[in-house]
């Protein structure tokens, strides 16, 4: 599957589950519950330790049914770590020049954290593929729905503060995908065990997607 593919598939799933701070042994556990309840696109990011490790179990165990990201990279020497295990997106909360670069040469969806309009064209001037609205919540959809005018050539994903309250509003705005974390992997279910409650989660992140994708 190309690089072009896979960022078709992005727009097309519109949504991103963000793996953070999990135990490695639950990655797997964590990936069918979300999978069964729809998402096709995680990310695990690599302040959680064993993140590496994780990535390279999930491709392993889903293969191209499963689109697996490194995020919160901050670094080039992370971002060949993460494209090794088998990443194929890459995600940071914020602009390295030096890792949209190891992104290019690699083939690799780079998705950098930008905050303003001057950071979103000089993340994609440098060669991002989309950028990243972080945090989302505080900016709020109208703020991405005001910048896509000047902007509209500018794919951008909305990361941060996302809910089932507000991810309608988000790409009703024009965000092209958003990255939802803690509300949907709740911490509370995994201790639990409570997979099917992650997987009732995802489904209702997933339906909610869609229909707005659909307007």
């Amino acid at each position: 599957m190309g690089k072009h593919h896979k960022l078709k598939r992005l727009e097309h799933e519109g949504i991103v589950a963000i793996l953070r701070g999990i135990e490695e042994k639950e990655a797997i556990n964590i990936a069918r519950a979300l999978y069964e309840g729809g998402i096709r696109c995680l990310e695990v990011t690599f302040n959680t330790p064993g993140a590496k490790e994780m990535i390279y179990r999930m491709k392993a165990a889903f293969g191209d049914d499963l689109l697996v990201g490194g995020g919160t990279v901050l670094d080039d020497v992370t971002a060949k770590e993460a494209i090794e295990a088998g990443a194929e997106f890459i995600l940071s909360p914020s602009l390295h020049h030096e890792v949209i670069e190891v992104c290019n040469q690699h083939g690799v969806i780079s998705v950098p954290g930008v905050y303003t309009p001057t950071e979103m064209v000089h993340g994609y001037k440098w060669g991002a593929d989309i950028v990243k609205i972080f945090p989302a919540d505080i900016l709020g959809p109208k703020y991405i729905q005001q910048v896509r005018g000047p902007l509209e050539d500018i794919p951008i994903m909305a990361v941060g503060g996302i809910s089932l309250q507000n991810a309608a509003a988000f790409i009703g705005a024009g965000a092209m995908s958003i990255g939802v974390g803690s509300t949907l992997i709740n911490k509370k279910y995994i201790e639990e065990k409570r997979y099917d409650k992650i997987t009732e989660l995802a489904s209702a992140f997933t339906a909610i997607v869609k229909t707005a994708k659909e307007k």
